[in-house]
């Protein structure tokens, strides 16, 4: 019991895949130590995590229900203390980092720019959410999604809905400390929103006074964009955990079921991120520079399927690699990973709705289609800044549609939950990266302009 229990090891596969990750760890090391560059090193990271998954899973015997085996809770219990330890460092600075670099940008904004940037970027976020429904409706049809799938009972319930105004009122923080503490990141832009303009306002006649505080402003966002640099080095160790984890918990045969879903979600992510190549493109970002500039956060978003999480990460890439102004990437990442959100609230509930509607006999004319563009685009406004918005953005929309008594059928979808949130998040923060673009480029003409008019 002291051994099972306790030290979480009660078999000797448990012991040799301990090792072997270790040993992947090793592989990663001695490319750090001879200088390979970080990208190649992640990209090293995510082959690894998936070789060592599939490894495991191939010598369990690709078992249906995985958590029944001992051993591989006991291989996914060590593989999560790295995986989920590196991810838990970078959500400890999410907050902070928030904070100070809102402040700091608002009380450096000049004129009117902070209701433009707001609306610009809600706009942009929005409308490639809407896209990626469009894409995830077509590809519904395509793949006829539901089709021959039985009526069978499960204990899947349609998650609890509120209005789309108490979900917004519920965002706007009472206590800040409790804002923070539960990682409400959009109550956190709020209050830090508020700080930023009292700054500008006494700028004019307590600029003496409250120079001190602008200074510790500075300082802390400096001293908290160190600590992210420093964490973010160990993100190659910690890809590895959190790929290899992932397909060890969920399993392989457990896929089967619902492969064509899986089939059709990928495509649909892969679709939309070309459209956000062709987006960035157009706005001065080649294909291949999004690519090879994006390809940090991405990979984390991946393998981590935590959008929040990546934020750190995702500020930095923007500001270091595309050259996006350092206020623009900060209000643009902290929105994006709270609204607009392209795979979650976007893609995945169009899929869905469309399957149901398939297994239904429903009859989808133009007029469901448009129903279903309005009801998505709301509810990615209702389910912002909320733990476990896929499900509730599938909850919503298929609410919204009318499809209730239908719900029970996602079981099988969202047993395999982990496998597509992958997916789902790479496409959140390539939608958000994509819109610090569009957004940064927007403001940079606008600043052009004025000087040659100057």
């Amino acid at each position: 019991m002291f051994y099972q229990d306790f030290i979480q090891i009660s078999n000797y596969k448990t012991i040799l895949f301990v090792g072997t990750f270790l040993l992947c760890l090793y592989v990663v090391c001695i490319m750090e130590k001879r200088k390979v560059k970080f990208s190649t090193r992640m990209i090293t990271g995510t082959l690894l995590g998936l070789g060592l998954g599939l490894l495991i899973q191939l010598v369990a015997g690709f078992p249906k229900d995985p958590s029944q085996v001992r051993w591989l809770n006991e291989v996914t219990n060590w593989y999560h203390l790295v995986g989920n330890g590196f991810m838990s460092l970078l959500k400890m600075l999410v907050v902070p980092l928030v904070l100070f670099s809102m402040i700091r940008v608002i009380m450096n904004m000049e004129g009117n720019n902070l209701g433009k940037l707001t609306a610009k970027t809600i706009v942009t976020l929005v409308g490639m959410t809407l896209i990626a429904a469009i894409i995830g409706m077509v590809l519904g049809n395509i793949f006829h999604l539901g089709s021959g799938m039985a009526h069978t009972q499960s204990e899947t319930q349609i998650r609890e809905i509120s209005t789309i105004l108490d979900t917004i009122s519920g965002l706007i923080p009472s206590n800040i400390v409790h804002a923070m503490a539960e990682g409400s990141i959009v109550g956190v832009v709020i209050f830090a929103t508020f700080v930023g303009l009292a700054i500008r306002r006494q700028k004019k006649k307590y600029a003496d006074i409250i120079e001190p505080f602008i200074r510790w402003v500075e300082a802390s966002y400096k001293i908290f964009v160190s600590v992210a640099m420093t964490i973010i080095k160990f993100m190659p160790y910690g890809v590895i955990a959190l790929l290899a984890n992932t397909i060890t918990s969920s399993g392989v045969s457990s896929l089967a079921s619902v492969a064509k879903f899986i089939v059709a979600t990928y495509i649909g992510v892969l679709l939309m991120f070309f459209v956000h190549l062709m987006i960035a493109c157009l706005h001065g970002v080649s294909p291949k520079k999004y690519i090879k500039n994006a390809m940090e956060p991405l990979l984390l978003a991946f393998t981590s399927r935590s959008s929040l999480g990546t934020l750190p990460v995702l500020i930095e890439t923007l500001k270091t690699k595309f050259q996006i102004d350092e206020g623009v990437a900060s209000f643009v990442g902290s929105l994006g990973s709270n609204m607009g959100m392209n795979g979650c609230a976007g893609l995945y509930p169009a899929l869905v709705v469309v399957m149901l509607a398939q297994i239904a006999g429903t009859n989808m004319n133009l007029g469901f289609y448009i129903m279903l563009s309005i009801v998505i685009v709301l509810g990615s406004f209702g389910i912002v800044g909320l733990p476990g918005a896929a499900t509730l953005a599938i909850s919503v929309a298929v609410s919204g549609m009318g499809m209730n008594e239908y719900f029970y059928l996602v079981g099988a979808v969202i047993a395999i939950d982990p496998i597509l949130d992958m997916g789902r998040t790479f496409l959140n923060v390539s939608g958000t990266m994509t819109t610090a673009i569009v957004v940064g480029k927007t403001f940079r003409d606008e600043e052009q302009e004025c000087i040659i008019k100057e």
